[in-house]
């Protein structure tokens, strides 16, 4: 899974996802992507668990880039234990995802296209916000992927 190696501190505020965001809106690397509808945290066993699924049914016929790193710790408290006495001990990592950035990025070999949508849908329902799916190609538009696929269906 994706942890930092070292962080200046322990714990941190839990912080607020506000706006768009600008950078980190495009596609640099694959041919298609995933795209943030909504904000959110994604935590580091969600972005593995999106990174297997696509790779288990890729076939090492392609390539996966991860565009968001879980860089941010979150606490817990243990059950049943009162109210006071400090933080909680640390939990799990995060990364605040704002609506409109690319999440994760792909090029496939030799798929046609209605296979690489349902390769992409499968990856899409590991994360815990709303995703779009996004593509480079000038013949499709990048906000109907998924109306285009309930017409070839």
């Amino acid at each position: 899974m994706l942890q930092p190696s070292k962080t200046k501190f322990r714990k941190q505020h839990k912080g607020r996802i506000h706006g768009k965001s600008y950078s980190g809106s495009k596609l640099n690397f694959g041919s298609y992507g995933l795209k943030a509808s909504t904000p959110g945290r994604v935590s580091a066993r969600q972005i593995e668990a999106a990174r297997r699924a696509i790779t288990r049914e890729m076939e090492r016929e392609g390539r996966v880039w991860i565009r968001i790193f879980p860089d941010v710790p979150v606490t817990k408290k243990p059950a049943e234990v009162r109210m006071g006495k400090g933080k909680g001990a640390h939990f799990k990592w995060i990364c605040p995802v704002r609506t409109g950035q690319i999440i994760m990025e792909f090029r496939f070999r030799r798929k046609s296209f209605l296979e690489i949508l349902l390769l992409l849908r499968k990856c899409k329902k590991k994360l815990p916000m709303k995703v779009q799916i996004v593509s480079r190609s000038k013949k499709l538009l990048k906000n109907n992927l998924e109306r285009n696929l309930k017409k070839i269906v």
